[in-house]
Order: C-alpha cells, then structure tokens, then sequence
C-alpha cells in the first residue's frame, strides 16, 4: 500500500484516471461554462493547461473524437464515460490549432496522446484553454473524487471513482 492509498483511503476496487493534460488541476466549479461547472454533464476535474498535449486518462476505446479536435469522448475499459473538452467554446475555432492523434474506434492506452493543441494561439483568439474532465455516467458511481490544488503531469492521479 502506498502512500497515496493511505492518504486518500483508495481501495483496490477503485478506479484512478490520470490527468489528460499538464497543469494545474482544479475543482469542476472553477469552469465558467456551467455545463460543466454546475456538472449538468457529471462530475468530475479541471485542469488550467501549461502544456500542448491530451492524452488519454485511462486504458479505453475512443467512442468519439470530434472532427474539429476540440473534445473528445472515451469509453474507459473499466466502464467510465469520460469526456475531455480542450478549452471552453472552442468548437468555433473549426479545428483550428487542434490536431488529433487517435480516431473514433481506436483502443488506446493510458498515457497515449490524443489530441495536440497550441495552447499560446487559442488563448490569443480569445478562449480559456481550461480543460475539464468530466465522468458522463456518475451515477454508476458511490463517489467521484478529484484531486485539485495542484500541479499535475500528464497521467498523474486526478480522479478516482469509488465504485460501491
């Protein structure tokens, strides 16, 4: 038992999700966008970008990458429905400064990279790059707990779903 499972009371049954991109994570209720920031989506984390890379969270199958690179939706293979969403609005930038690494279909592994965005040209057209992470099925889950305050490197613990 690490020092992490000590800390945080994990359970082997439990489910950790790493962070899909660098940088600081924050509660879901930091999103001005309050489809995510009132969870009308699910539960789940923020992450304010320092870095140009999603990648995925956990060992799934992309359910659907969005033609313009901005989002997309996992089918983890523990059963969460996970959504990334780069930046908020950013469906207008058209796919614009967004170039995705794995297709509808794909089975990728944790740590794999998913989508690359340049992070300085989407703040200059005006977008907030914050990042949410949200668990699209919540109510399969007793708790969705996320890790935040911090910084956070691309796979490190972020969330984990208790799951009776």
């Amino acid at each position: 038992m690490g020092i992490f499972d000590k800390l945080f009371g994990k359970k082997s049954s439990d489910i950790t999700l790493g962070a899909p991109v660098a940088g600081e994570a924050v509660p879901l209720n930091q999103v001005s966008d309050p489809t995510f920031g009132e969870e009308i989506l699910g539960k789940g984390v923020a992450v304010k970008p320092t870095g140009n890379r999603v990648v995925a969270p956990c060992d799934a199958t992309v359910d659907l990458m969005f033609d313009t690179g901005h989002a997309v939706s996992l089918k983890a293979d523990c059963g969460a429905e996970v959504l990334i969403h780069v930046g908020l609005e950013t469906v207008s930038l058209k796919g614009e400064h967004f170039t995705t690494h794995a297709k509808t279909g794909d089975h990728v592994t944790a740590g794999q990279l998913l989508i690359e965005f340049d992070r300085e040209a989407v703040t200059a057209a005006g977008f907030d790059t914050i990042t949410p992470m949200v668990i699209c099925n919540t109510a399969d889950y007793k708790e969705v707990n996320a890790h935040t305050g911090a910084a956070v490197s691309e796979g490190d613990t972020i969330l984990i779903l208790v799951k009776e």
